[in-house]
């Protein structure tokens, strides 16, 4: 079995941040944002190539609650897209959270990236190199 999509959620305050952001950040993936719905209060990203399989929703969570910063990471195709994702994170406006580099704790062979996004989520963008 595969997931088949996942979604975060963020403050109203940031919605609109948060989804300039994942334009920038995910665009180097091959990512867009494919929908919006809901009032423009859901926006679905995925492959440029096919608009309906979006796949990393965001969303403006309930007022009555907080949102809880999350880990996610998307797969690269080689070490290339991942430097391009910290790059054009970093650009929009992540924090970085660990530049693209070898992770020799996870045995040597893990390449990736992390950045924390506007609303405080752990946006990585890995490979696992043979």
């Amino acid at each position: 079995m595969t997931i088949a999509h996942t979604a975060i959620k963020v403050t109203a305050d940031k919605y609109e941040a948060t989804l300039a952001f994942y334009e920038a950040a995910l665009a180097p993936l091959g990512y867009c944002k494919v929908l919006t719905y809901l009032d423009g209060k859901v926006s679905g990203f995925g492959p440029k190539e096919d608009p309906h399989a979006a796949d990393w929703w965001v969303s403006v969570a309930p007022e009555e609650s907080s949102p809880v910063p999350t880990h996610h990471a998307f797969v690269a195709p080689d070490e290339s897209f991942v430097d391009a994702f910290y790059k054009a994170a970093v650009g929009a406006g992540a924090e970085d959270n660990g530049a693209p580099g070898v992770r020799p704790n996870y045995d040597g062979v893990y390449y990736a990236a992390y950045v924390l996004d506007p609303a405080g989520n752990n946006i990585e963008a890995a490979i696992r190199r043979k």
